[in-house]
Formats: C-alpha cells, structure tokens, sequence
C-alpha cells in the first residue's frame, strides 16, 4: 500500500491511538492509591446527583474535615445533543461560554462546535454553533485574546482521499455568537491542542497526527500565524494531548498525554526560548489533561484519571517536586473528562462532560478550595 492510501491508513491509525479508553467502570469508596512511588489519597468520594433527571443539584456543605476541598454545587448545563463532549470554559465580557463537541457520537464523521452561554452560570442558553463543511470539529478550545475577542480553536478531521486529514482552525468573535471565517494555524496533520496566551504572544502545543510521532511547539503572536518554536519538544511513547502554563518568570510547565509505552502523563519544564524541555514521569495516566494556577500560586490539574475505575479528577501538581496527587473525584463515569478551569469568586468552576447517567452530557461544577492544602 502507498500514496494516499497509506496516508490515510496512517492518519486513521494515529487517530485510533489518540482517542480515550470508554470502558465505564464501576463506583468504588475512596481508598489509598499507590501512583509510582507516591501514595495519593482521594479526598472526596464520587458524588451522584440525586436522580438523573435533575439538571442541577446544590451539594451544600458536604460532612468532612475543615480544610478539606468542597464540591459546592454540580449542574448538567447540557444534553440535547446524541453525543456532548470534549468541552471547555472560558468568562468573557461578564458572561460564561462552554464549548464542546455535538455528533451522532464519539467517533462520528459530523462533529460541530456548540457554545452556549450563562450571565451567571445557573441558566444556559445556546449561543452558536460552527462548523466546517465535509469535517468533523474535534476538541474546541477558549481564550480571550489581549485585545479582548473570544477566541476559539478546535481540530478539523478530513476523511476520505483529501492530502490532509487533520487541521487545526481558529475563529474570532467579538460576542460569542457570530464569528469570523476560521483560519488555518500549525501545520497540516499537527494537532494544536490548546492554545495559551502569555506576554502577548499565543503559544500552542501540536501533536503529530501521523505513523512518525512527536510534539512540537508553535507561537503565534496574533493567535493566526503560528511558527514553530521546538520542532521536537518530545517524541517517544506517542505524545498527544499537552496544555501549557507560564510562570511569571517566563518559565513554561507542560503536562502530557502518552498513548505508548507506560502510558503515563509527563510534566516538563522550559525556559525562554523553549527550545530545550526537562520532563519528568508523573506515574499516572491522566487524559484530557488541563490545569489552572491559583491566585494563591498552587496549581490544580484535571483530566480523566484511568486507573480501574475511570473518573475525571481534580489534583495538586507540585511543580518543583514533579507529583500529581489527586484530591477531589467529580461526578463521572464512562465517557468522560476534557475538563475546562476558570477560577472566579473565589471557587473553582469545573466544565466536563461524563456519561455516568445515561448519554454524554455535559457538567459544571464549582469548587471551594482550602486556604492550605
């Protein structure tokens, strides 16, 4: 097999390694988990909604030790879609915007990007849907540009003979709901996972989407065109999901998927121009990985934890040790993770999307953290 049939072979395969593990698992009481060398200890427990028909359900003050992380409200903003997920969160201009994947299902051909949007994030509405003709959208992620747009990025899957199969977009919008025509950004068959402001300049991380694996990392100073920065950042164990977080010192941290090898998240370190990357072995296997600093300096990630009982999971992620330890499971089973942060009054807003009561849907939940951990 050559030309474009082995491309597309190809392609599909990569495809195929990249998508996370669906088998739902069964609910099981906190217990002490071994993640390497590191005992991590769930703090809180999963807590169901009170009948699946609720749309949204006040957890009050749950009965545990001060200082312990609270689950103060969860809520399913959506689940008109066949299939909702992939989602991500972001306030702008005093409005809440979730986006994430609508289609007939998870590997669908027909994806399209829904955002809908809260004045206080009690009530959603629709807001837009976009769409690409003959691809299905994967993945949308949200900022907010220096210059105050919405910005919205997700991956175009082509399918059939097409030279391409895979193709990051970008679009603008001054109000959420009508954008500009897409951009192309990154490079053909490089998956720009999640796009980072810092400094005025957009840094993104993409992933191969071929049989020849790696990460790479671009910069684009207007958020549209983009250049490579670290042509390999990391090319063993099939790299694919990666976010970033900048430090105030100009330092970049990074957490990353692998689908090979031991299969267990990465945590790298770099310094401008961020050519070289240190990378240590986190010991556990989370997906979808994301993370937020907090006004106080600590770092929460999040992401689907896949151990036997696959949940998605909030953690500390000490920096200058490279640990990951988990401390509050969200309500969550099956399909599920890709959580969007945003930290506002105060609490932890949580987007994901999970398949625990029936179809994928998507969730908010808002969380009050310790003073100290």
């Amino acid at each position: 097999m050559n030309g474009p049939a082995c491309r597309t072979a190809a392609a599909l395969l990569a495809f195929a390694l990249g998508l996370s593990r669906l088998a739902a698992q069964a609910q099981q009481p906190p217990q002490l988990r071994p993640w390497g060398h590191r005992a991590v200890v769930e703090a809180a427990g999963s807590l169901a909604p009170r009948g699946a028909e609720a749309e949204r359900v006040e957890m009050g003050t749950p009965a545990r030790a001060p200082g312990r992380p609270q689950l103060v409200s969860l809520a399913q903003i959506w689940s008109k879609g066949a299939h909702n997920a992939f989602t991500d969160l972001a306030r702008f201009r005093e409005r809440w915007y979730c986006a994430f994947r609508e289609g007939s299902d998870r590997f669908s051909a027909d994806g399209v990007i829904r955002l809908i949007s809260s004045p206080d994030g009690e009530s959603w509405a629709a807001a837009s849907v976009v769409s690409a003709p003959g691809a299905d959208l994967r993945d949308p992620k949200l900022g907010v540009t220096p210059d105050q747009r919405l910005m919205l990025t997700a991956a175009a899957r082509y399918l059939g003979p097409a030279e391409t199969h895979f193709q990051t977009l970008t679009w603008f919008s001054l109000d959420g709901r009508d954008w500009a025509e897409p951009f192309k950004i990154g490079d053909p068959d490089v998956w720009l996972w999640r796009i980072r402001w810092h400094r005025g300049n957009a840094y993104g991380v993409g992933y191969s989407t071929t049989a020849e694996r790696f990460i790479r990392l671009y910069v684009g100073p207007e958020g549209l065109r983009f250049r490579s920065v670290s042509d390999r950042m990391y090319a063993e164990a099939t790299p694919t999901e990666a976010t970033l977080l900048f430090n105030n010192d100009d330092s970049s941290l990074c957490l990353l998927r692998r689908d090979g090898g031991p299969g267990t998240t990465l945590f790298g370190r770099s310094r401008p121009p961020y050519r070289s990357w240190e990378w240590h072995d986190l010991g556990a296997r989370l997906s979808g990985p994301n993370m937020i600093r907090l006004p106080d300096g600590r770092i929460v990630a999040a992401g689907l934890l896949e151990e036997a009982r696959q949940r998605t999971v909030l953690c500390w992620l000490d920096e200058r040790q490279a640990t990951l330890r988990e401390f509050l499971t969200l309500p969550s089973g099956g399909d599920a993770s890709y959580p969007g942060l945003a930290w506002h009054q105060g609490l932890l807003w949580v987007s994901y999307h999970s398949s625990h009561e029936g179809r994928a849907a998507v969730y908010l939940a808002r969380v009050r953290l310790p003073a100290e951990d």
